[in-house]
């Protein structure tokens, strides 16, 4: 995992931070105190380098639904974290040698618009019920990574092509609106963007899980200095439960990153799609009510039937090429 010198100089210039940071702002009781910070991103970091989900897929629900933490602190530390762990895993990533450079240059496009959407979504979304963000979020994780494992979402582009200027608008649409989930619970962006790539596009299952971890990583950044130099509502304790992850998240996302190239991946979404299940079934039966009941089965009704046929779709486009393209070579 350290092969690179760009990653290696990177990964020992983060860890001396994190030690006068730590040193500078935080203390050894607060991190014993804490401990549930780094324990929950051992899983969350781990997550974000070897799927198209964030390390705020695991941080948020546990961290709110859970564990009962305001959701708008949830949020921040999902940011915050993953503009640690997701850069880790970028810069690994970038500095791969099997990797080609170019192949991510989309993303300088990305980016800004994604970050757009966050800052819209900050401005109009924040009034609305959190138990109908708690149910959309954990609606949309679910429905993913159940519909993601058991479909045949395979693609077979290395670069993205627009054949169409509506191709074009529809890839700016789903960046907004994914920055404005990053705006609601610090992830999501990742998980549009990836599906929207696999699909509509064809693009290789790898490439469109690092240009979403990228992206993701990016918003990340942005959203937590949104937060800091627009809002100015960051505190002192966010960033000392921040310091308390950091070094956990600097070295479990790339070690994801590495272990993507290594594993049986179909092992580790069913995993993935089983916790998410058991995370929706939790919200469900922790102080249960009907409304929470409806928008939940409704999120879920709706993102499963958008992320099944998005995927279906893709099957039968590239199976015929594929055996298009055997025929060819016979």
């Amino acid at each position: 995992m350290f092969e690179s010198k760009v990653f290696r100089l990177w990964f020992v210039a983060a860890l001396m931070l994190w030690f006068v940071l730590f040193y500078q702002f935080n203390q050894l009781s607060f991190l014993l105190e804490h401990w549930y910070y780094p324990a929950i991103m051992v899983a969350g970091a781990f997550v974000a380098g070897v799927t198209p989900e964030g390390g705020g897929a695991v941080a948020f629900p546990v961290l709110n639904i859970f564990l009962n933490i305001d959701r708008i602190m949830a949020r921040d530390f999902s940011l915050m974290i993953q503009s640690i762990g997701m850069t880790s895993a970028s810069i690994y990533i970038l500095s791969h040698k099997a990797n080609v450079l170019k192949t991510y240059k989309p993303l300088l496009v990305f980016i800004p618009v994604a970050f757009a959407g966050f800052v819209l979504g900050m401005q109009l979304l924040q009034q609305l019920p959190v138990y109908i963000m708690q149910a959309l979020f954990l609606s949309l994780i679910t429905s993913f990574a159940v519909v993601y494992s058991f479909g045949k979402h395979r693609g077979s582009q290395a670069l993205l092509n627009l054949n169409n200027p509506m191709d074009f608008v529809l890839l700016l649409l789903m960046l907004v609106a994914g920055g404005m989930c990053a705006s609601l619970f610090g992830t999501g962006a990742d998980i549009i963007l990836y599906t929207l790539l696999v699909t509509r596009f064809r693009m290789q299952e790898k490439v469109a899980t690092h240009m979403s971890i990228m992206l993701m990583a990016a918003i990340s950044i942005l959203g937590y200095g949104y937060r800091h130099f627009v809002d100015q509502e960051l505190t002192a304790y966010q960033v000392q439960t921040w310091l308390c992850a950091y070094p956990v998240v600097l070295l479990m996302a790339p070690l994801g990153a590495y272990v993507l190239h290594r594993i049986n991946k179909e092992i580790m979404l069913y995993a993935i799609a089983v916790l998410n299940v058991a995370q929706l079934l939790y919200f469900l039966c922790y102080n249960p009510s009907l409304d929470k009941l409806i928008w939940a089965s409704v999120f879920t009704l709706l993102l499963s039937t958008g992320f099944y046929l998005l995927i279906r779709n893709l099957s039968r486009k590239v199976v015929p090429q594929v055996l298009h393209e055997l025929a060819g070579s016979h």
